[in-house]
């Protein structure tokens, strides 16, 4: 019996989960978790295959993800150790606190610049780190050879693919920006229409840029021959964007953030990544409640979880900025301690009015694979341009479609966020890792900005307190808040939302909150299961079976017994 059956079905799943022994991917196209199968399948182990399902992506999600973006990766490896690569953008050594004129002091248009500068356009545009950090990891901790990993986005480039509904709507959702641009436009709107679904979409710029760096590795970009093309023209169209930007960027190694929640312990990225620290804060809320006895989807349940994000909402703003220029007062926000006094502001029966300082203008447009192999590497991670196709332009010729990451900066001086030379960008990367007894037990992670803690801590509840299968926990009714309107998904029955509408909570319905989640659970016989939700194209795919036994043949020529034979005695 599933938990929806004990539940009374307060939800029902809308794709099945799968199980292997061998390797385990689960990503937001089902072409990128075939590329990380196929690594595996071919000798090379969880990052490998990582590596090449986010080179795939950056063709079948163009929307999402490219190599001139940026991203986290929470990294288990076989022998135990856990680390973050941080290859967040950062804001170009042109850039000042006063680069952009804001529009107004308070929100919503705090964010707002004059023309939607750090919007759209030249002007949004930071400096990458996702090709350095993907190529980094796969020569670090991967097996395979970089041109192997970029083989099958090389292939779906040269010879296309069939667009998703997904990926046609995002064109079209964007098509006015894009037509703006006639590199952009060529490729997404041919004839001046945007592609629809099942349309052939092939990106041959693209595809010789992908094999020039599979020749030449990252320096191509980062000090390269396609970094000065890149840059030469940034520059010549109004961005902040220098050849040096590239050639003086580096990766971060950062230690993970710790915390523990009924027994279990949680493992997430640290700021600059709030996702990590916001997660842990609410468990730790949380914990003095008996969820579990309240039920899944109850008012008192989904009003405590509220309440409890409404409190981390105002402290968000505090831990979510690069620590190489802004004190976090991390070990606070995360102590049990700290959670004891801000839980005691909370009723039971009543919302609560929580000052939300948060400012953010993360986009949900975003990307995440988890992916896992059998020697025990686990590799969960989120990587994105920001907006939908980032800054809405492409350099002509490459196909690379550049980041809207200066959007996420600050643009009044003398702020937290505030814009300053090589600072990072700040995110709500939640990519999570769940253990107990020192052994992984869940892996996951999401897009959705500024949602993606809620989210991913929902379903950290869903596997501990509601004892839902990872199926159920991923694909489970959402709720988000930041003190404003308290966002509930049409999941959850009008009884629900009106119960916690009459409690004071400002409750709007909404089709979902975040996105697609990728997650993957170990079962303690060493298997592996995979999930992904409705809320994208997720994609788990297993790699089970194996090799034949040792010493299998069928070759009964009398002379090859003899020769064998032979062989075994001399």
């Amino acid at each position: 019996m599933t938990w929806a059956d004990r539940a009374g079905s307060v939800f029902a799943c809308e794709k099945t989960p799968v199980t292997a022994s061998r390797g385990m991917a689960v990503t937001n196209h089902p072409l990128a978790s075939a590329a990380a199968a196929e690594m595996m399948a071919s000798g090379g182990n969880a990052i490998d295959a990582t590596v090449a399902a986010l080179f795939t992506l950056t063709v079948v999600e163009p929307m999402m993800v490219g190599i001139f973006g940026g991203g986290t990766a929470l990294i288990r490896l076989a022998d135990g150790r856990e680390i973050v690569i941080d290859g967040l953008s950062t804001a170009p050594s042109m850039t000042r606190p006063d680069s952009f004129t804001p529009v107004s002091d308070s929100w919503p248009t705090y964010m707002e610049t004059e023309g939607w500068a750090n919007r759209v356009g030249p002007k949004a545009v930071a400096v990458p780190g996702n090709l350095m950090a993907w190529c980094e990891v796969a020569e670090r901790f991967g097996r395979l050879p970089l041109s192997t990993l970029i083989e099958p986005a090389i292939r779906h480039a040269s010879r296309g693919f069939a667009v998703t509904p997904y990926l046609a709507t995002s064109i079209a959702d964007t098509a006015f920006d894009l037509c703006k641009d006639e590199a952009i436009a060529l490729v997404f709107l041919p004839g001046g229409k945007p592609l629809v679904a099942g349309d052939r979409l092939v990106q041959a710029d693209y595809a010789d840029t992908l094999s020039g760096i599979a020749r030449n590795g990252p320096a191509f970009l980062y000090g390269g021959a396609l970094g000065r093309r890149v840059a030469d023209y940034l520059e010549k169209i109004g961005s902040f964007i220098r050849f040096q930007d590239l050639e003086q960027y580096s990766t971060v190694q950062r230690e993970p953030v710790r915390g523990t929640y009924r027994g279990v312990e949680i493992v997430g990225p640290p700021p600059p990544c709030s996702g990590g620290v916001h997660t842990i804060q609410i468990l730790n809320m949380l914990e003095a409640f008996d969820l579990g006895t309240l039920g899944f989807g109850t008012p008192e349940t989904v009003h405590l979880v509220l309440e409890c994000l409404k409190i981390a909402a105002a402290d968000r703003r505090a831990a979510t900025a690069d620590p190489a220029f802004v004190d976090v007062p991390m070990a606070r926000l995360i102590s049990k301690a700290y959670a004891a006094e801000c839980r005691a502001q909370i009723r039971t029966d009543r919302a609560g009015t929580f000052e939300s300082r948060v400012l953010s203008n993360e986009s949900q447009n975003t990307t995440h694979v988890t992916i896992a192999d059998a020697e025990g590497n686990v590799v969960t991670s989120t990587q994105t341009l920001n907006s939908l196709f980032g800054s809405r332009i492409m350099i002509p010729g490459t196909g690379i479609i550049p980041n809207n990451y200066m959007l996420l900066f600050d643009p009044h001086p003398g702020q937290a966020l505030s814009l300053m030379p090589g600072k990072r960008i700040t995110s709500g990367i939640t990519a999570l890792l769940g253990k107990r007894d020192g052994k992984p037990i869940f892996a996951l992670g999401l897009p959705g900005a500024h949602r993606i803690p809620a989210a991913a801590m929902q379903t950290v509840l869903n596997i501990v307190d509601h004892g839902m299968s990872l199926q159920e926990a991923v694909e489970a009714p959402r709720v988000f808040t930041q003190g404003q309107e308290a966002e509930i998904e049409k999941g959850f029955p009008e009884s629900v939302r009106s119960t916690l509408a009459a409690m004071g909570h400002p409750v709007v319905a909404v089709d979902h909150v975040a996105g697609g989640m990728c997650a993957i659970d170990f079962r303690t016989d060493g298997g592996m299961t995979g999930a992904a939700c409705w809320r994208a194209d997720g994609t788990p795919l297993g790699i089970g079976g194996g090799l034949a036994r040792k010493g299998t043949h069928f070759f009964t020529d009398p002379r090859g017994i003899a020769a064998r034979a032979a062989a075994a005695t001399s």
